[in-house]
């Protein structure tokens, strides 16, 4: 019990740090949730000869050629794309309201030229409170120029801290490792690995299928020849963050599109078949080979977590939201398990209940791999 007690008081400090130190915090949360990210590729530098900092050095040269294609190749494509779209939507309305409307009235009954109206005067009214915010945040820039340094000068340094941490990434395990007492090394080296699975899972695989289904999407239809074929691509791979959200964003987007600009079925059953493409290679091909069978997070989690995090701890809380709700998960597992194994789930079968703990997901396979210590719990980032 005194345990739990040191075990809350220390949450709740560290809950109090990061609420007052929430733009501090930002770019080592960030540096630290990037070189997990790319601890991996080091890891495999070194394997193929090189010593810690080359491979280091190599992650970030990597990095940076990946940055300066997308700023000379897609940023421009989709800025281009962006201005054709806000030059298009007064052909938009025009179409909506004299071909799509009529159609809709004939169908249902229902008068779409009210609502459209309504659209219109909405967005009118807001594109110019827009250029008024627009305006003030500029004036407040200039009139508080401090905090315009500083935010400028926390993003600089997430490069810098990410370097370094990844740097000295697995002598940092180590040390932590040995702060933890060794009455409770084997538990939490077991569930240090086990929430690596689950953010493993999401962050590295769900963020490269996002990006897979993203060109499979812009590659597609931009073949098609379809307008804004890119842009739609790209947010539809990012909304794919939750399943079949971004399937069913894109197609809809996509649709609407093909028929303002064609006007035929044909056009329907391609971008209909650039999704279902999509759809194939995520089920057959991307989830499998890139998350595996590795439990993930419940798409409603990852949503609440993130709105959570940003409204507690701004933005350093929407970058931890999704580590502390992998371990949140993984805890919330653990107690289910003890609470299965304990004589309040069922006092009748105490003899049997090894078999409960055996049947848990791969609760007995990682009971046996934690006599090996803190070298797994280093390996497993």
């Amino acid at each position: 019990m005194r345990n739990s007690w040191w075990g809350v008081l220390f949450l709740v400090v560290i809950g109090g740090l990061i609420y007052l130190l929430d733009a501090v915090l930002m770019p080592f949360i960030a540096g630290m949730i990037l070189a997990y990210l790319a601890d991996p590729l080091a890891n495999q530098f070194q394997r193929w000869g090189m010593n810690r900092p080359l491979a280091v050095s190599s992650v970030f040269l990597v990095l940076l050629l990946i940055l300066v294609v997308s700023l000379l190749i897609l940023i421009p494509l989709i800025v281009q794309q962006l201005k054709q779209l806000g030059e298009a939507i007064p052909s938009i309305f025009n179409w909506v309201e004299n071909i799509l409307a009529p159609q809709v009235q004939e169908w249902t009954g229902y008068d779409v030229t009210a609502e459209l109206t309504n659209v219109r005067e909405t967005l009118a009214e807001n594109w110019q409170d827009a250029g008024g915010y627009l305006a003030q945040a500029l004036g407040q820039i200039g009139r508080s120029g401090m905090a315009f340094v500083s935010w400028i000068t926390y993003v600089a340094l997430i490069p810098v801290v990410t370097f370094y941490l990844l740097l000295d990434w697995n002598r940092l395990l180590d040390n932590v490792a040995n702060l933890i007492p060794r009455q409770w090394a084997d538990d939490t080296f077991r569930l240090a690995r086990r929430c690596d699975e689950v953010l493993s899972s999401f962050l590295r695989g769900q963020l490269l299928v996002m990006l897979c289904l993203g060109i499979i999407y812009s590659v597609g239809l931009t073949l098609m020849g379809l307008n804004f074929g890119l842009l739609i691509g790209f947010v539809s791979g990012l909304v794919s963050i939750v399943p079949f959200l971004g399937f069913i964003v894109g197609l809809v987007i996509a649709l609407v599109v093909a028929l303002f600009q064609y006007a035929t079925w044909w056009a329907v059953v391609g971008v209909i078949l650039v999704f279902s493409v999509g759809q194939m290679a995520e089920s057959v091909i991307l989830q499998p080979k890139l998350l595996g069978d590795k439990i993930g997070l419940h798409p409603v989690a990852v949503i609440f977590a993130v709105l959570a995090g940003g409204n507690l701890f701004g933005l350093t809380g929407v970058l931890l939201a999704l580590p502390v709700a992998a371990v949140i998960l993984v805890l919330l597992k653990e107690v289910k398990v003890r609470y299965q194994h304990s004589e309040l789930y069922d006092d009748k079968n105490i003899d049997n209940q090894s078999t409960i703990i055996e049947s848990s997901s791969s609760y007995h396979d990682e009971l046996g791999r934690d006599k090996q210590g803190r070298k797994d719990f280093g390996e497993s980032s």
